[in-house]
């Protein structure tokens, strides 16, 4: 496409994907390219851009294409700024800007990757009613749940994808958990619905699955809930804690095993440093799983 038709035909391209968005602050020099597809009621964009424009949502934009969605940001590469009344702010790779598509809004784009998610309002606002609250804001890369969040948005957006509706729409269901507990600063977690209970009780298990004094106690204390409620929640998802633990440690110890940057370590090593502490355990264990001693199921990579 010539250069100068570039830039109209991007600004076409997202504001149909967007909402009717404007973009301004045409940049002399602009390449771009996008993938986008379209699942039930989500949409989800990954663009790859050089140059530096404006993307905006006015007020005038609201009310010629109302718009009863949020939209998830998430910086790969590059530099986003959010411009808002009391400042600019820098959207940092592991961040997600979380937008209610019904209130003004304007960021300066810089290079770089992002991926975009839209879902309904009502999909955040009836388990998050307090992200309402503010209707602009970004998510810290450093909380646990949203580095998960992270993780399913970029699978979601990735070019190509290949999940079917009903898998992208279960992502998406964890994704809005992990958002609302993110969110969830001064709401206790007895009070929250069971299924963001169980997300925050799977986060706080997988974040210490390496402790050995990893314990339903240590988990319900965490959360400020019973250990009854702890064990019920479990039961909801088909497992006990013990089973799941057991389970998820063997699992990253099986992966740990075909690692060539742990290849160093012992298999002893490796089985400690995912919470075993008993390594008769661990071997009967992980050969009752996987059908296979560690040690043979780290050699078949080698061989």
């Amino acid at each position: 496409m010539p250069e100068r038709e570039r830039f109209p035909y991007w600004r076409d391209a997202v504001c149909r994907t967007v909402f009717n968005v404007s973009i301004e602050a045409q940049p002399e020099r602009f390449f771009a390219r996008m993938s986008t597809r379209r699942s039930g009621a989500f949409r989800f964009a990954t663009t790859t851009s050089s140059g530096t424009y404006e993307l905006i949502r006015t007020q005038r934009d609201i009310s010629r294409a109302p718009a009863d969605h949020y939209t998830l940001y998430l910086q790969l590469s590059g530099q986003t700024v959010l411009n808002q009344t009391d400042g600019a702010r820098p959207v940092r790779g592991k961040e997600i800007l979380f937008y209610d598509e019904r209130v003004p809004f304007r960021a300066t784009l810089m290079d770089g990757v992002r991926t975009m998610a839209v879902i309904p309002r009502s999909m955040i606002d009836r388990r998050a009613p307090w992200l309402r609250r503010q209707p602009v804001q970004i998510f810290s890369g450093h909380s646990p749940y949203i580095d998960l969040a992270r993780r399913h948005l970029v699978q979601l957006g990735a070019e190509g994808a290949s999940l079917g509706e009903s898998a992208t729409a279960l992502l998406m269901e964890n994704v809005c958990n992990l958002l609302a507990l993110a969110g969830a600063h001064d709401v206790p977690t007895s009070r929250l619905e069971a299924d963001l209970q169980i997300e925050a009780m799977l986060a706080f298990c997988r974040q210490h699955l390496h402790d050995p004094s990893l314990s339903p106690q240590m988990v319900a204390d965490h959360l400020g809930i019973s250990l009854r409620t702890l064990h019920s929640r479990f039961r909801q998802i088909g497992s006990t804690f013990g089973r799941w633990m057991l389970e998820h440690r063997l699992d990253a110890c099986r992966t740990a095993l075909r690692d060539a940057s742990q290849r160093a370590l012992n298999i002893s090593d490796i089985a400690y440093r995912w919470g075993f502490n008993d390594l008769s355990h661990f071997n009967k264990t992980f050969r009752q799983r996987f059908d296979c001693t560690p040690g043979e199921w780290r050699h078949a990579d080698m061989s």
